[in-house]
């Protein structure tokens, strides 16, 4: 399970990261397996979609069970199929690099994380560098 302290400890990572790399504003959200909020940060002067776009990310990856980057290609590849889940999801489907499921050390879905800021690669990055802070496992879906 996540903890708020670990998921606090993920956002820091996450936007110590972002900091480091000299990205835009970040957002980042922290769901647990049931795609509930642990943790949400928005940094000064991060466009107001972010919030959205984060939670889209991560609830995302828990909604299809893999990590938003393997969503790109089945997008792609079945847009109706996308459009029509992404309506059943009421917008909490995003599929772009960005949400990254959350494993323990048996592999088992203990929850995801969200970031949208800078382009998909590099929220990417900020999740699986937050997610690894904390000595867990980073699904991103490749």
């Amino acid at each position: 399970m996540i903890t708020l302290t670990m998921a606090q400890e993920i956002i820091s990572a996450a936007l110590g990261h972002a900091r480091a790399s000299t990205m835009p504003p970040m957002t980042v959200a922290v769901l647990d397996a049931g795609g509930h909020l642990i943790a949400f940060a928005r940094e000064d002067r991060s466009s107001l979609l972010r919030e959205k776009i984060a939670r889209g990310k991560a609830m995302g990856a828990l909604n299809m069970g893999v990590g938003s980057r393997s969503l790109v290609e089945r997008a792609e590849g079945h847009p109706h199929f996308f459009g029509a889940i992404t309506q059943l999801a009421e917008g909490e489907l995003v599929p772009v690099p960005g949400g990254v499921l959350v494993r323990d050390e048996a592999g088992e879905i203990i929850g995801a994380v969200g970031v949208s800021g800078a382009v998909p690669d590099a929220d990417e990055q900020c999740a699986i560098v937050g997610i690894r802070s904390q000595g867990l496992v980073a699904d991103a879906g490749a």
